[in-house]
């Protein structure tokens, strides 16, 4: 039955969406898309309408309607707006996998390290005294161990770099 009643609906579906769209501002296609859409909704919902030309006239009327209620709200940017920090998808993507390099990294790293790194690098931005206190070390040794740490940070990541 759906297969018949689109096939039936196209053609009509079509001339009203010509129709209506350029008052609406839109694609025919948009319109159409839409209210195909509405149709299925209501057919998965097992409430077919009792008159499919007359509703579909109806909600291709109220989609054009709701378009140009849209329209006449949302307003085109002058320019281009350019994020804070200038970083599109790509750069996202890229300072995600070297987060994520690092991560991988430091969990390779030798004895408390790995925990060390982990707490200072922790988005809570810890306080010397609050790392110190969840490893069980004493505060004044924070800055030798972190030398270390990174040392050997840096020795694991060295070669990583390098093959890039």
């Amino acid at each position: 039955m759906t297969h018949d009643l689109v096939t039936d609906l196209r053609p009509l579906l079509n001339a009203e969406a010509c129709a209506e769209a350029p008052a609406a501002g839109a694609e025919p296609g948009d319109l159409e898309q839409a209210v195909w859409l509405r149709l299925l909704e209501r057919l998965d919902a097992e409430d077919p309408p009792s008159d499919p030309q007359e509703w579909l006239r109806r909600a291709i009327r109220s989609e054009a309607r709701r378009t140009r209620r849209t329209s006449r709200l949302e307003q085109p940017y002058a320019v281009e707006p350019v994020d804070d920090d200038r970083r599109g998808p790509e750069q996202l993507a890229l300072a995600a996998a070297r987060g994520r390099a690092l991560r991988e990294a430091v969990r390779r790293l030798p004895g408390r390290c790995p925990r060390l790194m982990e707490a200072l690098l922790s988005p809570e931005d810890l306080t010397y005294q609050e790392i110190a206190g969840e490893l069980g070390i004493s505060q004044g040794s924070l800055g030798p161990e972190r030398s270390r740490c990174l040392g050997c940070l840096r020795r694991l990541l060295t070669p990583e770099v390098a093959a890039r």
